[in-house]
């Protein structure tokens, strides 16, 4: 019994902090789009100003995509092919983890021999959601979309990096079928 309690604990422990971790992606393109044709970019301000978020925060994720792209071979111009921008999305997720049952007893719920206090975690989360828009410059259209959920970093000091693992998830999926080879 005790084994399986201190099991319990670890697995849960485990998924806790993996799950802060997970960044979860997904991507949609216009499959009518010529992706061999776009080499530079540019970001699009009118999107980018929409986005609900601190300027901060904006300029981590802009610098994030602009290492991307750039890593990618693609280059910033001022007569790019692509127009990139962002949308965000934030969600607070509160966690309550009953344990208010210990000791011995009989049956399904019936706890004679119960002792002591009943005791409840609270933890919050914030999970934030970026979509990462790219437009082709010349038609005006949307070509391709990244989106990537995950747990924010609350840490002033950890942002840039959590903002670069969830940029650098979303854009794996560039060009489609990247992700594949």
């Amino acid at each position: 019994m005790k084994f399986l309690k201190i099991t319990s604990a670890l697995i849960l422990f485990l998924a806790v902090m993996t799950s802060c971790s997970t960044v979860r992606v997904a991507s949609d393109y216009d499959q009518q789009a010529d992706f061999t044709k776009y080499s530079s970019f540019a970001f699009f301000k009118p999107g980018i100003d929409k986005a609900e978020i601190s300027d901060l925060d904006k300029k981590r994720i802009l610098r994030a995509i602009e290492n991307e792209m750039l890593a990618k071979g693609f280059t910033k111009s001022e007569d790019p092919d692509l127009l990139v921008s962002i949308f965000t999305k934030t969600n607070e997720n509160i966690n309550i983890y009953q344990n208010n049952r210990f000791g011995y007893g009989y049956g399904w719920g019936w706890y004679p021999w119960y002792w002591g206090a009943g005791a409840n975690t609270i933890s919050t989360t914030s999970e934030g959601t970026l979509y990462i828009d790219l437009i082709d410059a010349e038609g005006k259209e949307l070509v391709w979309q990244g989106m990537g959920t995950a747990a924010l970093a609350k840490e002033v000091n950890r942002k840039q990096e959590r903002i670069n693992e969830i940029v650098k998830k979303i854009l794996e999926k560039y060009p489609p079928g990247a992700e594949k080879k």
